[in-house]
């Protein structure tokens, strides 16, 4: 998948290894592997790790996570953030960051899972692959021992990709 062919700033590996401090705590916790920040002038105002394991919820991936933590900022703020994911955002996290105008996401990786990053793109958005090998091997090493939690995360019901129906 094609991203972003500008350069990334001095600063995005640095706020992409918050972003990977968190994905391994939520490993740690037992969860996915998955961590995200939102930066506003050059200062981080919200972390979050998947955590749909830990807190049993639907939505709590790194994205949405760190959303929440981030509290409700201002239209003006969000327009000046980036967000700092470890993986391609999905739809929905990709639909949150579209939805409060965040103009700049920057990802770790894309070849684990690639969300809707065409989409993002045709709405303006600069997308920043970083293409981290610490990012790919964190999800290659997860989805080797854990390829259930990783398909139920992602909705899929396995290796064949098609889409899960909820079990209840």
């Amino acid at each position: 998948m094609s991203t972003s062919t500008s350069p990334p700033a001095a600063s995005d590996e640095a706020f992409l290894g918050e972003a990977i401090a968190q994905a391994r705590q939520g490993l740690a916790e037992g969860g996915i592997p998955i961590g995200s920040v939102l930066v506003v002038d050059k200062q981080i105002v919200g972390r979050g790790h998947n955590r749909r394991v830990q807190a049993h919820s639907a939505i709590l991936h790194a994205e949405m996570d760190c959303f929440e933590n981030a509290g409700r900022l201002v239209a003006a703020t969000y327009a000046r953030a980036t967000l700092y994911s470890t993986l391609s955002p999905c739809d929905m996290c990709s639909g949150t960051a579209l939805l409060y105008g965040i103009g700049r996401i920057v990802i770790g990786e894309n070849e684990t899972f690639t969300g809707p990053e065409e989409y993002v793109q045709r709405r303006g958005v600069e997308l920043v692959n970083l293409n981290n090998a610490e990012c790919k091997t964190l999800m290659a090493d997860f989805i080797t021992a854990n390829p259930e939690l990783w398909f139920e995360d992602i909705g899929e019901t396995g290796e064949t990709g098609e889409t899960g129906e909820s079990p209840v």
